[in-house]
């Protein structure tokens, strides 16, 4: 019987791991092999040795070396998701049978994804069934040839998230103050490693040192574009019990995530999983990859698309087994995000905005200064945060239907943002 993959896109390659306080290139290599390798565009490189990697020997050892294959990714960078199309290509052309794994679905949504697999649905009722907008909301254009490719092919697809209710709960109440009838069906996380905390301690810093923008989010890496705070602010963020429920939501996706693809393992007890998810989750194994070791499954590779002018600064480290070098950042620059113009502050159970920005997206659908933000794309606004969230998320020429609370009365409002973004900010 061929071999079944289930495929997760993520980050990760067939190599033994990767020993994290290594933070040097290795030893045995040349400076001048290493950067003539990372340094150029289209290559797979080896992040132990810094050198190429043969792609076929590469995809040959995926096949019979590694249970799980995660796939990182930049939610919003158009190559990575090119690249994760052609790793699929590849892997499948070898003539294994493969399931695909997503972040972007919550387990509920399970038999939509069949349904589409099974060629039931067109692409619009896929998008509209799988509330698209609601549950993940960036450019459907990114990942539909991916879901093509699963529905061409007939390869299954796996829903691997929860809902981003449970989440957002657990970030606000902490993961012992949400009962276990309502956690989804989830096991306990394994608890982060100090070098995980100190990675989200970074992102937490960062996070809570911004200046409040309803249109901004931290990103979800962790990586060296991020400054690094200094040891003193590290220390006292960690010691905080916000920082704690930081911790501990971060831990409630890896794990989910990590149990939907052990599960898919036992299920497809023939195939090699693959998942699609977010660099942040797959970086350095501190995420998924950790969570999986904890459920038994250690057959893993992670892989990360990277630019070159990034890709030889984590040679020698622990960030992926393999990187995958892209043309240079500033090459592919990310769309810009639409901005919905308003300021924020916290409200009563919900954000409220202070201030609207003049010729914005928020003047335009008839937001005012005072309005409370209750829903918006159909989800509970508890807090600034919350709607800095969903905005982010919302690709241009999108509708984001919103629940204002005015003067004690609900109102129902469209926030229509532009196909080419304004800089509101």
């Amino acid at each position: 019987m061929a071999q079944l993959w289930t495929i997760v896109l993520s980050a990760s390659l067939i190599a033994a791991p990767v020993d994290p306080s290594r933070a040097q290139s290795n030893s045995s290599v040349s400076p001048a092999q290493t950067v003539s390798a990372c340094d150029t565009r289209a290559q797979w490189i080896d992040l132990q040795t810094g050198q190429s990697i043969d792609k076929g020997k590469l995809i040959g050892d995926l096949f019979t070396k590694t249970a799980v294959v995660l796939l990182g990714e930049s939610h919003t960078d158009e190559d990575h998701h090119h690249w994760q199309l052609h790793t699929l290509a590849a892997l499948h052309g070898r003539g294994g049978n493969i399931v695909i794994g997503f972040e972007a679905f919550p387990r509920r949504l399970q038999s939509v994804l069949n349904d589409w697999v099974e060629g039931k649905l067109t692409d619009q009722a896929f998008l509209k069934a799988s509330e698209w907008q609601q549950v993940w909301g960036y450019d459907a254009a990114f990942s539909m040839p991916l879901f093509q490719f699963a529905r061409l092919n007939r390869i299954p697809m796996i829903a691997l998230n929860v809902e981003r209710d449970l989440v957002a709960r657990v970030g606000r109440e902490g993961w012992e103050a949400v009962p276990r009838s309502e956690r989804e069906g989830l096991s306990d996380p394994a608890p982060a490693s100090p070098a995980y905390q100190r990675a989200l301690a970074r992102v937490y810093l960062m996070k809570k040192t911004m200046p409040r923008k309803a249109d901004e989010r931290v990103s979800s890496t962790w990586g060296p574009n991020i400054p690094e705070p200094e040891e003193a602010a590290l220390v006292e963020a960690m010691k905080e019990p916000a920082f704690k429920r930081f911790v501990e939501a971060q831990l409630t996706w890896d794990r989910a995530m990590a149990e939907a693809l052990a599960s898919a393992n036992r299920e497809f007890s023939n195939a090699t999983i693959v998942g699609v998810l977010g660099s942040g989750h797959v970086e350095h194994r501190y995420g998924v990859p950790h969570q999986l070791k904890d459920l038994g499954v250690t057959a893993l590779t992670t892989l990360i698309p990277v630019s070159v002018d990034a890709a030889c600064k984590h040679v020698g480290t622990s960030y992926a087994d393999a990187v995958f070098t892209l043309p240079r950042s500033e090459e592919t620059p990310a769309p810009a995000r639409p901005g919905l113009g308003v300021h924020l502050m916290q409200g009563d159970g919900a954000p409220r905005i202070n201030r609207v920005v003049s010729g914005s997206v928020a003047e335009a659908a008839g937001l005012q200064a005072g309005d409370h933000v209750v829903r918006a794309a159909g989800l509970q606004m508890r807090n600034p945060d919350d709607l800095d969230e969903i905005v982010s998320r919302q690709a241009p020429g999108t509708w984001l239907p919103l629940g204002i609370r005015r003067d004690g009365q609900d109102i129902d409002l469209i926030a229509k943002f532009p196909t080419l973004p304004r800089q509101d900010r």
